[in-house]
C-alpha cells in the first residue's frame, strides 16, 4: 500500500510503501475494546482504602448498659451505624490488572492504526525540527497542517533527542496535542486522538514491531 508523505506545509513531497499486514489490518473491534480495558486497568493505583470497626480508633468500652435504659442496645461507638464509625464492606487496596496476550495487543494496534489510515486521519510527514523550543512554532505546523482545532497524536522516533525534544516542549503546552516516542505508540491514544501525525523515519519501527 501506497501513502502520500507530506511536509509541515501540507505539500506531498513522495511516497512511502506500507506493510499491509500492519496497516491495511481488519478492524477488531473486541481486541480494541480488550487492551484499551488492559491499559486502563494497569494505571489504578488501587490504593482506595477503608477502616473496620476493627480498625476505627476508639469505641472500646460500652456505651450504655445493655438492658434498662430503654434505649437500644449499642455495643460500641465505632460500630458502622455510628457517625465515626467503622465502613461496612468498603474499599481496600487492590491489583485491578489483568493479563492480556501479546498478539491480541499487537493484533489490537494494527487494527486501530488501520482504522485510522482508512479514514484518512493518519498523516505521514516528512520529519522535521525546530530551530527553538516555541509553542508558536508548533500551533503553525498545525494550522498549516489543517489540524488546529484537531485533537492530535504527534508519533516521533525518540522523544529524548535533542532535536526531538524541541518538538515535544514546543507541542507541550497546546492542550489538545500528545506528543509520543514511537515506543511508546499504543491503543488507548490511537482511539482517543482522531488525527495522527506520523514522522515518516517511525514508520519501519511501527513495522517492525507489529509485523511479526
Amino acid at each position: 500500500m501506497e501513502v502520500k508523505v507530506i511536509n509541515t506545509k501540507k505539500e506531498e513531497v513522495g511516497t512511502v510503501t506500507l506493510n499491509d499486514k500492519v496497516f491495511n489490518a481488519p478492524l477488531h473491534k473486541h481486541a480494541i475494546w480488550l487492551t484499551v480495558n488492559w491499559q486502563l486497568a494497569k494505571r489504578r493505583a488501587g490504593t482506595a482504602s477503608t477502616k473496620t470497626r476493627g480498625e476505627v480508633r476508639g469505641g472500646g468500652r460500652k456505651p450504655w448498659p445493655q438492658k434498662h435504659t430503654g434505649r437500644a442496645r449499642q455495643g460500641s461507638i465505632r460500630a458502622p451505624q455510628w457517625v465515626g464509625g467503622g465502613i461496612v464492606h468498603g474499599p481496600k487496596p487492590k491489583d485491578w490488572s489483568f493479563k492480556l496476550n501479546k498478539k491480541v495487543r499487537r493484533l489490537a494496534l494494527k487494527s486501530a492504526l488501520s482504522q485510522r489510515l482508512r479514514e484518512g486521519n493518519l498523516i505521514v510527514v516528512e520529519d522535521f525540527e525546530f530551530p527553538e523550543i516555541k509553542t508558536k512554532l508548533a500551533k503553525q505546523v498545525l494550522k498549516d497542517l489543517g489540524l488546529e482545532n484537531e485533537k492530535v497524536l504527534i508519533v516521533v522516533p525518540d522523544k529524548y533527542d535533542e532535536k526531538m525534544e524541541k518538538i515535544w516542549l514546543s507541542f507541550r503546552n497546546l492542550p489538545k496535542v500528545k506528543v509520543l516516542p514511537v515506543e511508546g505508540l499504543n491503543v488507548y491514544d490511537v482511539v482517543c486522538y482522531p488525527k495522527i501525525v506520523v514522522f515518516k523515519s517511525v514508520l519501519p519501527k511501527i513495522e517492525e514491531r507489529l509485523a511479526k
